[in-house]
């Protein structure tokens, strides 16, 4: 059985080529996020950038992400939580019968609102079979971070933190842009890591968000380390909101550049972090292509 996955989000399109083992043969990528593509597009340019490797007869493509959205090629429906593979196969949205189908995402509630996410959930299911686990906390970071919760190969639940989007806003939408610098320099590791000690000794981002001004002010903070004070005030304020406790481990998953922040910031915890990066995805799509085989 030919495999194919891809990871087709908001802003870029990933594809990975299986062999029999879940091993990925080769890998492609493009600036074709749904964004880019306009409706009743979506199957020409599956075609154009992906139709070489569907031709062996019996190809098979998964896809995860933002393609399942209501703004994606077709709509899969949430998959209520707690679930697991067997329940993610088993709503699987095929666009052709036996050849294409979407993954659909998770849902879930917190005090009587819902939360979602799409693609998320591939790379928890994918962290899962490369660390040879089946339980553990999980943070996602990135515009949305997400925390999961898996119990026994289950996702029993997760909660989105708007932690990238709100950085985004404060850098360049409120007045502390104007004690900022235009670019963001390179990480300031002391810088980082006193924002995250303020944010999490503080009652919230609202009060401590207003220390990058004041200590620009008192001319205590030098301008090219505020960007990686902001960030970790944003990072504290994250975890300061989660139930950690010294001594436990989290699985971050994501590009090495926010989970080695992730990492600095949860020592201050004193909690641990293994890292996975891209790979989950591929090894999350694959996971629920065996369970399709079985």
């Amino acid at each position: 059985m030919a495999w194919v996955g891809l990871d087709w989000g908001t802003s870029s399109l990933r594809g990975a080529r299986f062999d029999d083992s879940g091993a990925v043969c080769e890998e492609r990528a493009f600036a074709r996020g749904i964004l880019t593509v306009a409706k009743g597009e979506f199957p020409a340019v599956f075609e154009a950038l992906f139709g070489d490797w569907m031709t062996p007869v019996g190809a098979r493509c998964l896809i995860s992400g933002m393609a399942g959205s209501q703004q994606g090629w077709v709509e899969a429906p949430y998959c209520a939580c707690p679930a697991n593979l067997d329940e993610l196969v088993a709503r699987l949205a095929w666009i052709e019968p036996g050849r294409i189908a979407v993954v659909p995402g998770l849902s879930c509630e917190h005090t009587g609102a819902p939360d979602v996410m799409r693609g998320e959930e591939t790379q928890v299911f994918g962290a899962l079979r490369l660390l040879g686990i089946d339980s553990g906390t999980f943070v996602l970071p990135g515009t949305h971070s997400k925390w999961v919760r898996v119990e026994h190969g289950r996702i029993e639940g997760f909660a989105t933190l708007m932690t990238g989007e709100f950085y985004a806003l404060l850098r360049q939408h409120s007045i502390l842009a104007r004690t900022l610098p235009a670019d963001d320099a390179a990480l300031v590791d002391a810088a980082f890591d006193a924002g995250v000690a303020h944010a999490l000794r503080s009652p919230g981002l609202l009060q401590s968000a207003f220390s990058v001004r004041t200590l620009s002010l008192f001319e205590r903070l030098p301008l090219n380390e505020r960007p990686s004070y902001l960030s970790g005030l944003v990072i504290g304020e994250e975890l300061r909101t989660r139930s950690l406790r010294g001594g436990e481990a989290v699985v971050a998953i994501g590009a090495d550049a926010l989970t080695r922040r992730y990492e600095r910031a949860l020592a201050q915890l004193d909690v641990r972090v293994r890292s996975v990066g891209a790979q989950a995805s591929w090894s999350g799509l694959f996971s629920i292509a065996a369970r399709i085989g079985a």
